[in-house]
């Protein structure tokens, strides 16, 4: 089995190219739901279809935001593109909120009986055979748009990920919905099973949009990544007097490190930029998206700023 790819380049490939997939297997979904929907008369099918559409939509914007992510940085984007994942999935989770609303009125309309269903029991298989085989490849597909999001940081991915596993909760509600249908005759099993489905899809919609904020306004990576950053830096606590300032932040699948090193005063600008160097090089075997920034600065015997990381204080048997 082939490794998964770690440069930057083939990332970049691989999440457009799962990202196509999405919009491939989104449109067959779509076109097949509402085919089967209408020629049954099923209120629930062409509902799920249209569901499926903001998927399809979602996919769309999964797929442009990935490519215009992966850019280059231009003159007027000089710290790259990333944040258009970013904005990809925010717009994502708002819309699987729509979604789930939608789901819920008209789940509560059926059940209110507004609009009964007369559907056309000799058709009522091919319906509980759509949905069962929406449920399938949109596990398969959501799983797989996981997978990449996770090897990738792609938020873009993750919310198109989202999107199409509360499809394949909605249509396992739809099918066992109508299943009940056929066997009971009873059509209040169809609405009773789609809000209890909505309401769990808003609750992947608000982490999403919480995750998709946190990154836009710049906040820190979270406390277990730079606390491994930290641990990077220490490895090499002998060949530097100390680091102080550590920021982080992430910008789609891009992450921002930012610190200032205190080199031994005595040692050339030179043996600083190569250290600073590997350090970097380290740091982004661990983050092969991270984008570090190290200012370097000489040490002055007898700060207190790099405390129990300054080799000088170490010698000095000092904590």
């Amino acid at each position: 089995m082939d490794a998964p790819p770690t440069d930057k380049q083939s990332l970049d490939k691989l999440k457009e190219k799962t990202a196509h997939l999405s919009i491939i297997s989104n449109t067959g979904l779509v076109l097949m739901k509402f085919v089967v929907g209408f020629a049954i008369g099923s209120v629930s099918i062409i509902s799920e279809a249209i569901h499926s559409s903001m998927d399809l939509i979602a996919a769309v914007i999964a797929f442009f935001s990935v490519r215009k992510s992966a850019e280059p940085p231009d003159a007027g984007h000089s710290f790259g593109h990333g944040k258009f994942e970013d904005v990809s999935g925010l717009i994502e989770a708002l819309l699987i909120f729509v979604a789930a609303i939608l789901i819920i009125r008209e789940a509560l309309i059926k059940l209110l009986g507004h609009t009964p269903e007369e559907l056309k029991p000799e058709l009522l298989v091919a319906g509980i055979a759509v949905m069962g085989i929406s449920a399938l490849v949109n596990w398969y597909v959501s799983q797989r748009l996981m997978k990449v999001a996770k090897q990738t940081e792609s938020i873009a991915l993750e919310s198109d990920a989202w999107h199409l596993r509360t499809d394949v909760y909605t249509s396992l509600g739809v099918f066992l919905g109508l299943i009940l249908i056929r066997l009971t005759g009873i059509t209040l099993f169809d609405p009773i099973f789609a809000i209890g489905v909505a309401i769990v899809i808003m609750k992947a919609a608000y982490d999403l949009t919480v995750r998709s904020f946190a990154d836009l306004i710049d906040h820190s990576i979270p406390e277990k990544d730079e606390q491994q950053i930290k641990k990077i830096i220490c490895e090499h606590a002998n060949d530097y007097a100390g680091f102080h300032d550590l920021r982080t932040r992430r910008s789609g699948p891009e992450i921002f490190i930012e610190f200032h090193l205190v080199m031994p005063g005595e040692i050339t600008v030179l043996q600083s930029h190569d250290f600073a160097d590997h350090l970097e090089a380290d740091l982004m075997l661990e983050y092969p998206r991270a984008n570090v920034t190290i200012h370097i600065e000489p040490c002055n015997k007898g700060c207190t700023r790099c405390g129990s990381f300054c080799t000088f204080y170490k010698k000095q048997g000092k904590k």
